[in-house]
């Protein structure tokens, strides 16, 4: 019966390293990538907002065009009413009327120096905004080509790695399935909780790996025993023995083809 039950935590130990080893060529993987993918989305979210901003610039000309068609419009009419006025004016039969002309006329000269204005200050802005449009556009132009390169930089990352890591996900499922969850939120607590990832490690030249605190020769032989799941008290790593490291790294390596 402690046969089985030492099997038993040797195999879940061994599944658990296993785990290990998989996730951790995945975290390779994903360091190889490094800061591209975040790179990429950055690049895209900033050529979105420039070309929203794009969008926005040509949709303000064309209203400063718009308008500048209805001042020449008013200006148009009003040389018409002028016109007429002046036509008007050689038929006026009291004061009163020719004065009512003439304020008339007055008003349609103010009608036309008041387009005049804004027609300017209209040219003014599409100016200033076809500076700002060749600007937006010159980043653009910039953005896009440092986004096609790492674009290119990472398609061909993953086109090396995706294969490899599809495998490994795979199997990093399977070895889950196979240790029972209060091991696995355990694994998944310890690994968020170190810089590395690190959550099992292989007891090394008297210490856990990656650690210089020493364990004590019985802990190392309980952990040699794989009779029980031993944590190292400093580090808060699951410790393996450096035999069953070794047999495992081998059983991976020749697994995933590495």
């Amino acid at each position: 019966m402690a046969k089985k039950t030492e099997v038993t935590v040797e195999k879940k130990l061994r599944a658990l390293y296993d785990l290990q080893l998989i996730d951790s060529r995945i975290d390779e993987i994903k360091n190889l990538r490094g800061e591209l993918p975040l790179e990429v989305e950055d690049l895209e979210n900033e050529i979105a907002g420039l070309n929203t901003r794009l969008d926005k610039v040509k949709a303000e000309v064309k209203e400063d065009e718009h308008e500048i068609s209805d001042h020449k419009q008013t200006i148009e009419t009003a040389k018409e009413l002028l016109k007429k006025y002046e036509e008007k004016l050689k038929n006026v039969r009291n004061n009163r009327e020719y004065n009512s002309i003439v304020k008339e006329q007055e008003f349609q000269e103010l009608e036309i120096q008041l387009a005049d204005k804004k027609i300017k200050e209209h040219k003014a802005r599409i100016e200033q905004k076809q500076e700002s449009l060749y600007g937006i556009n010159e980043r653009l132009e910039e953005r896009n080509a440092h986004l096609k390169a790492k674009k290119g930089e990472l398609d061909a990352i993953l086109k090396e790695t995706h294969k490899e890591e599809d495998l490994l996900q795979k199997k990093s499922s399977e070895f889950e399935k196979q240790i029972e969850e209060r091991l696995i939120s355990a694994y998944k607590r310890i690994r968020g909780s170190v810089k590395n990832g690190l959550a099992i490690v292989p007891v090394e030249r008297g210490a856990s790996g990656g650690s210089y605190f020493s364990i004590p020769p019985q802990v190392q032989l309980e952990i040699a025993s794989r009779s029980k799941i031993i944590m190292d008290e400093h580090s808060g790593r699951i410790l393996v023995d450096p035999e069953l490291a070794k047999e495992e790294q081998a059983k991976i390596k020749k697994l995933i083809g590495a």
